[in-house]
């Protein structure tokens, strides 16, 4: 589908409302809240080490020159910042992210600006905002695409085809633990990128369990099965481990400085996790990160199967 820019007439402001398809509307004179609610820069608060990294990763241009653009998708339109088609990009290729990461990663700890932002998203159905209660009586607030947000992605080619995009909620229960893979991925990267790489893409757990159990599944009875299932497992860049063939929660390929592909398998362990389940990853040649408070934990049970893998802390 097209693309085109979205014009302003010099004399006019130079920050539009979202306005509705099909037309634009001039923005009104920010109320003395308004003007309250805007960052000003002699009280910004600072920022920590990861959001100053984001910036560098992922550079925005000040909110007074990301001037919106039209993207057209059947009879709508969608008038949308470069900064917000990041951020859809983001929220697509790991399904969910808690606000607080988005803030931190993609709008290099602007937390004003993603709060405006993600509002005119939601506003216009591109995705959805919601808090949902996670262990511990705690609450936590995330953002996912919707039907319409995942569309207007694959139909203005705003990612590669071979980039995995996904919307709605996969497995309620698990929100907490799938919307600290983005921060899992913004640690892993980081440590790419300072090495010289390029990152490629990102594959998560349900595409890779979706590919291996489709060769699986085509796996005829054989003398030698367990040689034929090493042989699955490698094609996948996996391994066999046990029998079984454990799958990362999230892979990521990378270009090195030498231009060969290569990829990391990262796992996201929890104390719930089974000590034989967390060797199995181990084995299987896993990143394990833990968080912090579950980290020394994993690293005990490691250390109780004489397992030399290491946990990094999220």
């Amino acid at each position: 589908m097209s693309r085109d820019p979205f014009f302003h007439n010099p004399q006019e402001p130079r920050e539009l409302r979202d306005a509705p398809a099909g037309r634009t509307e001039r923005l009104h004179k920010p109320a003395a809240s308004d003007e309250r609610d805007a960052v000003n820069p002699a009280t910004e608060p600072s920022v920590d080490r990861e959001s100053l990294e984001a910036r560098k990763r992922h550079p925005i241009r000040d909110e007074r020159e990301d001037f919106p653009r039209a993207y057209y998708l059947r009879d709508r339109s969608y008038h949308l910042r470069d900064s917000q088609m990041h951020s859809l990009e983001e929220i697509g290729k790991f399904r969910v992210i808690a606000v607080e990461d988005l803030a931190k990663h993609a709008y290099g700890g602007d937390r004003g600006r993603m709060v405006r932002e993600i509002g005119q998203l939601a506003r216009q159905h591109l995705v959805t905002d919601k808090t949902v209660e996670i262990p511990q009586k705690n609450t936590l607030r995330v953002v996912t695409l919707t039907k319409a947000g995942h569309r207007l992605l694959r139909k203005t080619n705003q990612v590669p085809d071979n980039q995995p995009i996904y919307h709605g909620l996969a497995k309620p229960r698990e929100i907490k633990h799938d919307a600290d893979l983005y921060r899992l991925y913004q640690k892993e990267a980081d440590r790419i990128e300072q090495g010289g790489g390029r990152l490629v893409r990102v594959i998560l757990d349900y595409e890779l369990k979706r590919n291996l159990n489709r060769d699986l599944a085509l796996l005829e009875p054989q003398k030698d099965a367990l040689s034929a299932k090493e042989g699955i497992a490698e094609k996948h860049g996996l391994a066999v481990v046990n029998g079984k063939i454990p799958v990362p929660d999230l892979r990521i390929e990378y270009e090195a400085p030498e231009l060969e592909l290569r990829h990391v398998d990262l796992e996201l362990a929890t104390r719930e996790y089974r000590p034989r389940a967390i060797a199995a990853k181990a084995a299987a040649g896993f990143s394990i990160y833990g968080r912090s408070e579950d980290a020394s934990r994993l690293r005990r049970i490691l250390d109780e199967r004489e397992i030399t893998a290491r946990i990094l802390t999220l």
